[in-house]
């Protein structure tokens, strides 16, 4: 049985879309026939109702997967400030356990043939006292997939997140620029952004995702024409 394929959603800031972005690639991908798995190894900043605490991005995982699964399996570890996971924890009198980043992924390799794993804020967002996203992609040994903002002053930080992720030898699939908030109308870089940053970074920019205020799947948004499985497969020689 062939091990599954995924990719490693980060960011290069909190904010820029990743959930959205993770939940339009796991459509795509079910749209192919394939099992799909999400996992968020830490997510804090839950918002309260009545019935209890509700993670958004734990429900937009759920959602775009198709099927019933427990928080726990998208997200083992939940807290509720929106801070930086172990700040958050500490808040609860909690820590962020190490071993569970890693182990937490375990009952999907078995239930998913495409699996998306999500980090908190960008790559090098604290998610213990010590380890980062980049830590626990370099033990996954998914190709990264950097979400980056469309809009002014994203060139340096898409530029700077390539860069840390180089530094490390941890492997770029590609950029995708969304757009999360509406657009300023003055603004034009998110017309000239993407050609400026194909130009300077060594990976491609695999789409650009304008603002969206209905929210869900488009067919003719960029995401879906993109062949996820494919581009996952090359990277673990298939």
């Amino acid at each position: 049985m062939m091990p599954p394929r995924g990719l490693i959603i980060t960011g290069t800031d909190t904010g820029v879309g990743k959930t959205y972005i993770a939940a339009e690639i796991l459509r795509a991908v079910r749209e192919t026939g394939r099992r799909v798995g999400a996992y968020k190894p830490v997510v804090s900043g839950a918002r309260q109702t009545p019935e209890g605490p509700v993670w958004d991005d734990i429900e937009i995982l759920k959602e775009a997967l198709g099927r019933k699964v427990p928080d726990e399996q998208v997200a083992p570890q939940r807290f509720l400030a929106p801070l930086a996971p172990p700040v958050a924890a500490r808040l609860e009198g909690r820590s962020v356990d190490t071993a569970l980043l890693r182990r937490g992924i375990e009952p999907w390799l078995e239930q998913a043939d495409f699996i998306v794993v999500e980090g908190a804020g960008g790559l090098l967002s604290p998610l213990t006292e010590t380890e980062t996203l980049a830590d626990v992609a370099r033990d996954l040994k998914w190709p990264l997939l950097l979400v980056a903002r469309l809009s002014l002053g994203t060139i340096n930080h898409t530029l700077l997140t390539l860069e840390a992720a180089a530094r490390r030898n941890l492997p770029v699939a590609g950029v995708v620029l969304n757009e999360s908030v509406p657009a300023d109308p003055h603004d034009i870089s998110p017309t000239t952004n993407p050609p400026e940053l194909q130009q300077r970074c060594a990976v491609p920019v695999l789409g650009v995702v304008r603002h969206n205020p209905a929210g869900g799947l488009l067919h003719e948004s960029p995401l879906y024409k993109i062949a996820w499985w494919e581009l996952a497969g090359r990277w673990q020689g298939v």
